[in-house]
């Protein structure tokens, strides 16, 4: 048993707050995130996502994106989009997982870029302000 004298207390001062009807925990008004946070979440959990996804169709678990779709209860349109992210270039994936500056690209315009040669989407991926492209108003293949 630990005695009283034993017992080391750590205060963190965080806030509670409420955001979209959830709890969050916010941090103090002078704190600045570390270098190792630049990575944007959502990305690294839309490229999980996809490979996850890829994964299971290779395996043969579903045959069409519309079945894998169904079962993870989202938009076939959704899905194909994303599904995308699994053939990035080797280089672009590593830039967007392991780099250490912030991501300029979007989600968005990844899904997009995965199309591309690798060779292309390095190119474009190292320079974002290239990455901006011409959506059309009648494409609604996403």
């Amino acid at each position: 048993m630990t005695r009283r004298n034993d017992t080391i207390r750590v205060l963190i001062p965080l806030k509670l707050r409420k955001k979209n009807g959830r709890p969050k925990i916010m941090p103090p008004a002078d704190y600045s995130p570390s270098e190792d946070q630049a990575q944007d979440p959502h990305i690294l959990r839309a490229i999980g996502r996809a490979w996850g996804w890829r994964r299971r169709m290779e395996a043969g678990e579903f045959a069409t994106i519309q079945e894998l779709a169904e079962a993870v209860g989202l938009a076939e349109r959704h899905v194909s989009r994303q599904l995308r992210l699994a053939y990035l270039a080797p280089e672009v994936l590593k830039r967007l997982t392991c780099g250490r500056e912030a991501s300029a690209v979007s989600l968005y315009d990844l899904c997009f870029l995965a199309g591309e040669t690798w060779m292309v989407q390095a190119e474009k991926a190292i320079n974002a302000d290239q990455l901006r492209l011409p959506r059309a108003s009648n494409d609604r293949s996403y």
